[in-house]
């Protein structure tokens, strides 16, 4: 959607302000943990843009709380796993032996939006050292949050994910579905249906870039929608609007929880 269509659909700008309120409105509170997911588009226009959104989920939750945004890097993976668009075969190896390794200040956020990229370069925003599948946070917990993210099964039990888990961490999805909602991934690791594969990545190790094969699950984001929906039907789901957005508000605990029974039932 252009910014001219988005314009069109605003009967008046979000500010700051007026967001904090609407996430205020919603359930959100000071000291709150709370993992976002967020359609710029959806939200109608802000003044301010993404900085604004984010400033005024920072006001939300307060530095009492812990702002998570995931900030990965998909195109840091093995070239034979691209799809959209593939590349040349041929180019493979020159491809891994010459991409430069995941470094937490350098790697940009592709293919989330700008939010995340955004996030990621915020004062005071730690970002976990992984080369695909980073995630930052702000605030109480940021460091915690970040800290000794395992290369291995990426977003499983020694991954962020679960930290935000343990602090019992509220899920905002602001204008988007289930199918974009990351924490379903502990999900997967959690039922142990999925099976495993080796990745491949750049990393800095010892002060050298090498290549690194991990191994980790294959991802399926298909019932994703489905399984959020479901847990609607039987859990705690608070329904809002932050600026147009149709937003959902949830406990993270009890949404991978009912994932992982769902998956298993599968």
């Amino acid at each position: 959607m252009s910014e001219k269509k988005v314009i069109e659909q605003s009967t008046k700008p979000n500010t700051i302000n007026s967001l904090t309120r609407d996430l205020q409105k919603l359930g959100i509170r000071r000291g709150d943990n709370l993992l976002v997911h967020v359609s710029m588009k959806a939200l109608g226009w802000t003044v301010g843009g993404p900085q604004a959104v984010l400033q005024s989920l920072m006001d939300a939750v307060t530095t009492e709380g812990t702002l998570i945004i995931q900030t990965h890097s998909p195109t840091l993976s093995d070239p034979s796993e691209w799809k959209n668009p593939p590349v040349p075969k041929e180019w493979h190896d020159t491809i891994r032996q010459t991409m430069p390794a995941f470094d937490r200040d350098k790697t940009p956020s592709t293919h989330l939006g700008v939010l995340p990229e955004l996030f990621r370069k915020f004062p005071e925003v730690y970002r976990s050292y992984h080369p695909t599948f980073s995630i930052s946070a702000w605030g109480k917990h940021a460091g915690e949050v970040t800290k000794d993210h395992q290369l291995e099964y990426s977003l499983g039990e020694n991954s962020p994910l679960q930290k935000a888990y343990d602090l019992d961490a509220k899920i905002l999805l602001i204008g988007v579905g289930y199918d974009t909602n990351t924490s379903f991934h502990l999900s997967e690791y959690k039922a142990d249906v999925r099976k495993e594969y080796v990745r491949g990545a750049p990393i800095q190790k010892d002060g050298r870039e090498i290549w690194m094969t991990y191994k980790d699950i294959e991802f399926n984001e298909d019932a994703f929608e489905t399984i959020g929906r479901d847990f609607e039907a039987d859990h705690s789901v608070i329904f809002g609007k932050v600026g147009l957005a149709e937003s959902r508000l949830f406990s993270m605990r009890e949404s991978v929880d009912f994932a992982a029974k769902w998956l298993n039932k599968e």
